[in-house]
């Protein structure tokens, strides 16, 4: 290692030489130390600064906002590349656009532009904030680049435009830093930060690229599918501490299938001039065809569907910025790619243990950068030609080759999540039609505004990639041996988890390609009402009528639900449908109302009688540990958006508070439950030790969980999913006390988890859409069809029993009797048929509602959301 550190030191010399001649800031004169040092960090805003500063010295650099991030923070990127090229940004942009999306480009001008182009290269650095090294490397790649004399370098910049998103999560980078800079210097210095790095979903940012509910994401997708069209995008990431130092591309098998092959073909192109690159700087440690897979759209932010060559790299990790001492005996490696740590054609040269630094996470990022830059400047033309080869290809495909169109029919089961879904397309920039007249295709009767998603269109790969059922690709370590499991999930069709039907088309028709019509601008369903209302009816069938009727009740309006099914002037609502009822002086809560559900709803023109019960907004209580607790920080999302108010509880504030009076419901989304009971992990049979700042890792205890209990024998509700299930599984006890006598009653709620016996069967669900019947006029149901799919990892799985003295049980949803699986992958899924998913219980006024799946994961399972949303509503047992 010291012959590392001498020959970074010398580089830092050369390019402080450099630096003076160019009269550029350097870090270390900007922030006070040199990024990377221990123990030292600098935040997001001190970032940005930095980078400002050097926009306003260097003609080399130029900042563009793109947006904000979900606390409303800028976002940008930093354009790097040689003066001229700076200058002429908005002209390169015309031709990065006609090279993404115009297969019809004349020969001639397709010359010019590959003669005048430029290779831009995205780069998102540090998503996960936890992994800080990409950002704190940003400001010495970026003052390398903008004060270089190097003629390599320089003709780097003449041929290739660097498009540095500094951070990708800029409100995490300032919770890590503010939580790493008030520990260090003391016992718990290096402790990880005690919630989700991000407003809402933590590490889970880089799972949301298909359905883009973040706003910082958004910013991101704009670049690849509407603004810059880069040729070449890498994702920087960092991962455990005791495996190989740095991932480079090629990635490890399954591959998502409809990517084109030249895309992961020159993909490892750059990894293997990362590789060569960085082995000449003695940076060891550095794999290949390791760990991570590019099956699932989270690796890259889908752009390897939109003819992007994308990538990640993965650097290990220190502890945030407090050096890591790895014994050799603890390095390791396993699974894909590399079954022992040891020298291999995947790791060539093998870091061989010791101090690991923030410092080297920094160096091996620069370098890693570099040999990115170089490689795209060395292969500029061919990577242009490329692209629009790409383009070409993807539109013949779509003219020669099925599927030619998916057609999603205006008539649905909740036409708001259709409308909803082809603005997604739209935003991911695929081009949407309407038909304008009625046709026949394939034997089928499809009509004017029906809505059209041709396949001949340069994103080609994407669409057929989320419009399709997903079918994985089973893949071997060795003929008829282990599978190869997905690094993620294995389903994400947006027709599927959304329940919008939509059809395939096999078969090419002139006629309706005739008969398309462009919907340019958002595909808007809503009304004006021009006359005088006594109250909108929204339909129970569409989730926009719950965000609807939750904004109403929080402005104050009146809300009732349906008791029967009503006809008004030939539009049927059914059962459980929403009355919002017009008061005089609140005329813009009214309009706010109206313009959230976006769509015609019934009108009720004067004080008719309707068979209806108020609905009033329950006291909820959503349990989120600090245990980076993703799902409660998704299901913190979908309240939002719904309008839906909550209180967040961690389970050691049980103890201390009076459930049954602050709250109607608790909800647990999905959690282990000794962190739930103890604040503890189990490893086996052993606990295994935080590295949370021991305020933060406190369970509900016993004392907590007969909290818990009382609050269920004084009525409340209680909703639970995933493994948080466990925790009202098997003996249970209520103590009351009356008249100052204690009493305690032992129970046991009719159901059982049979999960891990399928699982011992050979049960396996990675994370996949499976088919979910469900029982037709109860509570949990209204506005649900007969058959949905859900979000499920196969746990748990429900086996009731017949109850005894004053308890109750239903089973709400449970598995077909064949063909469970609907997208995805799972193995002998025949365990599954016909076994409950979705049961209602109760024990005396106690209600529970178990999910056997995520109603809401990920929030991208819009087909499941109302059954989350009716039991929020459930009635109280008097």
């Amino acid at each position: 290692m010291k012959q590392y550190f001498v020959t970074a030191a010398l580089l830092c010399f050369f390019v402080v030489l450099e630096a003076q001649e160019n009269a550029v800031t350097a870090p270390a004169d900007y922030f006070g130390f040199e990024p990377g040092t221990d123990r030292k960090l600098f935040n997001y805003e001190e970032l940005v600064g930095y980078l400002q500063k050097l926009d306003e010295e260097s003609p080399r650099i130029l900042m563009e906002e793109i947006g904000k991030s979900p606390m409303g923070k800028p976002m940008y990127i930093v354009f790097i590349s040689a003066a001229e090229n700076i200058r002429a940004l908005e002209a390169m942009k015309q031709i990065n656009r006609e090279l993404a999306l115009n297969p019809d480009i004349p020969a001639d001008t397709l010359e010019q532009m590959v003669r005048n182009g430029k290779v831009f290269v995205l780069a998102t650095l540090s998503m996960h904030s936890g992994e800080v090294g990409p950002s704190q490397s940003a400001p010495l790649i970026a003052w390398e680049l903008a004060a270089t004399g190097d003629k390599r370098k320089l003709e780097w910049l003449d041929n290739v435009v660097y498009m540095m998103v500094p951070c990708h999560n800029p409100d995490g980078m300032d919770m890590v830093v503010e939580n790493y800079n008030k520990h260090v210097g003391t016992q718990y210095e290096g402790a990880s930060l005690p919630r989700v790095y991000h407003k809402y979903v933590g590490h889970d940012n880089n799972r949301d690229f298909v359905i883009l509910s973040q706003e910082d994401n958004r910013a991101i997708s704009r670049i690849c599918s509407h603004t810059w069209f880069p040729q070449v995008a890498v994702e920087k990431h960092q991962m455990g501490s005791v495996g190989v130092r740095y991932f480079v591309p090629p990635s490890h098998d399954p591959i998502a299938e409809n990517v084109p092959a030249g895309i992961y073909s020159w993909a490892g192109v750059f990894g293997q001039h990362m590789a060569t690159d960085m082995t000449a700087e003695k940076q060891a440690g550095v794999s290949q065809h390791y760990m991570f897979d590019d099956y699932w759209p989270g690796s890259t932010g889908t752009c390897v569907w939109k003819n992007v060559i994308g990538f990640l790299t993965e650097a290990a990790s220190c502890r945030t910025a407090t050096p890591l001492y790895v014994e050799p005996t603890e390095l390791e490696a396993g699974g894909k790619g590399l079954s022992e740590y040891k020298k291999s054609v995947n790791m060539l040269l093998p870091w061989k243990g010791g101090w690991w630094r923030l410092g080297d996470i920094v160096q091996y990022e620069r370098v890693s950068t570099m040999s990115i830059l170089s490689t795209a400047s060395r292969y500029r033309e061919e990577i242009l030609r490329f692209r629009n080869d790409m383009c070409r290809q993807q539109v013949e495909k779509g003219t020669t080759e099925p599927p030619f169109y998916y057609i999603l029919p205006a008539e649905q089961h909740d036409p708001g999540e259709m409308a909803d879904l082809v603005n997604l397309m739209q935003e991911h920039g695929v081009e949407v039609h309407e038909m304008t007249t009625d046709l026949i295709l394939e034997g089928k009767h499809y009509h004017r505004g029906d809505v059209v998603i041709p396949l001949a269109q340069s994103f080609r790969p994407f669409i057929k990639e989320v419009m399709e059922t997903q079918e994985f690709p089973e893949r071997h370590y060795t003929p008829g041996g282990e599978l190869i499991r997905p690094y993620d999930i294995s389903s994400w069709s947006l027709p599927l988890h959304r329940h919008v039907k939509s059809e395939e088309i096999n078969s090419r028709s002139e006629g309706l390609e005739a008969a398309l019509q462009l919907i340019e601008g958002k595909y808007d369903l809503s009304v004006t009402i021009d006359m005088e209302v006594h109250a909108m009816v929204l339909p129970v069938s569409m989730n926009r009528s719950y965000r609807a009727a939750f904004l109403a009740l929080g402005k104050g309006l009146r809300v009732e639900r349906l008791n029967v099914d009503v006809e008004l002037k030939a539009q049927r609502f059914e059962k459980g449908s929403f009355l919002v009822y017009y008061e005089a002086g609140k005329k813009e809560a009214w309009q706010q109302v109206l313009a959230e559900f976006n769509y015609p709803p019934g009108l009720v023109s004067n004080k008719r009688a309707l068979d209806a019960d108020p609905v009033m907004i329950p006291r909820i209580a959503l349990v989120e540990t600090c245990f980076h607790d993703m799902d409660a920080g998704w299901t913190r999302y979908i309240f939002d958006t719904y309008h839906i108010p909550f209180t967040v509880l961690s389970p050691g504030e049980m103890t201390g508070r009076e459930l049954s009076k602050e709250f109607d419901v608790i909800l647990f989304p999905d959690n282990d439950k000794d962190v739930l009971m103890t604040g503890k992990r189990k490893s086996g049979d052993t606990y295994r030790m935080a590295d949370y700042h021991p305020d933060y890792v406190k369970g509900m205890g016993k004392d907590g969980f007969e909290k818990l209990m009382t609050f269920s024998d004084k009525g409340g509700i209680i909703l639970a999913w995933g493994r948080s299930v466990s925790l009202f599984e098997g003996m249970l006890k209520i103590r009351r006390e009356v008249k100052k006598e204690q009493s305690e009653e032992e129970f046991r709620l009719p159901f059982s988890d049979i999960s891990p016996e399928l699982s011992k069967a050979g049960l396996y669900v990675p994370g996949s859409l499976l088919k979910l019947d469900l029982i037709r006029d109860h509570p949990l149901t209204l506005g649900m069809p007969p058959r949905i799919g859900v979000f499920s990892r196969g746990r748990p799985v429900f086996q009731t029993s017949v109850p005894i003295f004053d308890m109750d049980r239903r089973v709400i949803g449970s598995y077909p009797e064949k063909d469970v699986l609907m997208s995805g992958y799972a193995s002998e899924p025949k365990k599954l048929e016909h076994k409950a998913a979705l049961i209602w219980l109760r024990k005396g006024k106690g209600q529970y509602v178990f999910f056997g799946f995520q109603p809401q994961f990920r929030a991208s399972t819009q087909a499941s959301f109302k059954l989350l949303f009716n039991a929020l509503l459930l009635e109280k047992q008097q």
